[in-house]
Formats: structure tokens, sequence, C-alpha cells
């Protein structure tokens, strides 16, 4: 076993290339599996990045150097994909809390213990009065960023114990009483049965009685039956209704004709007026009784502003308001 202060800091050599390729830095720690991953190294180039050398290339670490077949046994940062999450986590072990799992703080981890193969094979506690303990890796149940975590009584992760499956001693049941025998019950007695109904007896018909012949009616008695049966068959006549006199049509008054010289006389001023205002210019908007302009204030009056004016009554209006 080594300790991690006899593999730091000791230069890394090439034993094929004969030359030293940098100085061991830190311990790369696989937390979950409790073993050194890795190697950091610092070279000249390292303000270049980080530089690793994976523990399984590792030929030997003596007392003077740590040992490589070669230069290619260096990955940078960029070729080690399988560490990133490692560098990330950074867990260093040492420095951290030694706790146990009951709460009790039992110092700090001041020293980790490897073996050949890169496993953590111990870890030593240094408690707050300055004496120091021993742990072995199977009583280390977590190495955390911050504290580890020991169990003094276990061997690393908790043994699950299954549960021992004890006989369980059933109560017997109980035995059942005795049930006295039944006396068979006696048969019951057939009902007998009921005698049916007898029919309803027919009722005898009765007798058609004899009916005593019509006395046959008298000569007057024959003569009168058809006067009633007449009487009877004819309609009543019913009383003529008044009816109500109608009112005479109103006679309309005839109109009185047209004086043909009286309308010559307006078809010659509706002309004299029409070319009077061909022409000229609207002198305010006229519009129609429902509001539709026949003509804005400003334009020539044409022959369609005329009829329009002529048909919404609005003729003598246009001709005095012309300019």
């Amino acid at each position: 076993m080594k300790k991690s202060v006899e593999i730091l800091g000791l230069p890394v050599i090439s034993i094929t290339e004969g030359r030293e390729l940098g100085m061991s830095k830190t311990l790369l720690i696989d937390a979950k599996n409790g073993l050194i991953a890795a190697i950091t190294i610092e070279d000249e180039d390292w303000y270049r990045g980080v530089k690793l050398i994976p523990y399984e290339s590792v030929i030997a670490i003596g007392d003077d150097a740590v040992t490589v077949t070669n230069s290619e046994n260096i990955l940078k940062l960029d070729d080690a994909g399988d560490y990133e999450a490692l560098l990330d986590e950074n867990i260093r072990v040492i420095g951290t809390k030694a706790i146990t799992k009951s709460g009790t703080i039992q110092g700090k981890i001041t020293e980790l213990y490897i073996g050949d193969d890169g496993k953590i094979e111990k870890c030593e506690i240094t408690s707050p009065d300055g004496t120091t303990s021993d742990v072995t890796a199977d009583q280390i149940s977590i190495f955390g960023k911050q504290v580890t975590v020991i169990d003094p009584n276990g061997t690393g992760a908790e043994k699950k114990t299954k549960p021992v499956s004890m006989p369980v001693s059933r109560p017997e049941p109980a035995p059942a009483a005795e049930i006295p025998p039944q006396e068979p019950e006696a048969p019951k007695a057939e009902e007998a049965p009921q005698p049916e109904p007898a029919a309803p007896k027919a009722e005898a018909a009765p007798e058609p009685k004899a009916e005593a012949p019509a006395a046959e009616p008298t000569a007057e008695a024959q003569e009168a039956a058809p006067k009633a049966e007449a009487q009877e068959a004819a309609p009543k006549a019913e009383p003529p209704k008044a009816e109500a006199p109608k009112p005479a049509p109103k006679k309309e008054a005839p109109k009185p004709a047209a004086d043909p010289k009286q309308a010559a006389a307006d078809k010659a001023t509706e002309e004299r007026h029409r070319r009077f205002l061909l022409g000229k210019k609207a002198a305010r908007t006229i519009k129609m009784d429902n509001g539709i302009v026949i003509v804005e204030a400003g334009a020539d009056i044409t022959e369609e502003v005329l009829q329009k004016a002529k048909l919404a009554n609005k003729f003598i209006e246009l001709s005095m308001n012309v300019q």
C-alpha cells in the first residue's frame, strides 16, 4: 500500500522514451467504487489545460518516480471524456469530515492508503484532540465531497439482511359442538281436493206473450192520418228577413276640362326657365326631401340637374338659387 503523500509530487517518467513527462499533482477519485481512477499531472504546458494518466496505465509507483510506458498514456482534457464527470465532482476525500451514521463527528480524513490496483484500502482519521485512527474501506459508506460517512459496525455498504421467516403458530380451530339429532318431521296430511263449483243452471227462457190484435182504425181516423202526415212533411215557411237598403253610389263631380291655352302658356314659361338655367351655376346645394343631393353649390346646372329638380319639385327653388 502507498499513502497519497507518497504518490503526489513524484516525477512521471516514460520508460520507453527516457524522459520526464511532468509531476503528479492530484488523485482523481472514483467515489462510487472507492478507488483511484487517474493521476493528474502538471508539466511545462500546464496552462493549456488538465492532463491525466489513467491509473491502469501506471506501471509502478516507486519511492522516487511514477513510471508509465510512454507519453501516449497521458490524456488531454479533450480526450478524457470518460473522466469528465469525475473531474466535475472533484472529490478529494482528504480534508473531509468523518462522521458516523448516528451523527457523531470522529474528526477529519488526513490520509488515504492505496493498494496496487488503485483501490482505497483504508483512511486515516485525525480527531480534534490530535489522535489518529484508521478505518478500513469496508467501514466507509460514502465518500462525499465534504463529508465521509463512517459505519464502524458495517462493512462498507449496508448489508440488507433477509427477514427470517418464523413459523407462525396458528390456533387450532375449536371442535364444533355436537348438534343433537333432530326428530324427523311428521309428514303433512295431504289436503283433500276441493270440489269444483257446480255449473250454473241455465234459466228457462220466458215464453213469448201473445200480443192482442190491434184494433182497426175508424174511417175518420183514416182520413185524418194523411192530412197530418202532409202537414209534417211540408217545410215550415220562415218569414222573409228585411234587407237593409244599400247606399246609393256617390257621384264624382266632373273635373273641369284643362284650358289648352293655359297649358301652352305654362309649358312656354317652363321652357324659358329651362333655357335660362342651363349653363348657370348653383348658388347653394339643392337637396331632395330624402337628403339626396340634386346639385352641389358652385356646380354647373345641366339637363340632368333640371330633370332631378323637376321630379323632386325643386325647380322653383333651383331657379331662385343660381349665379
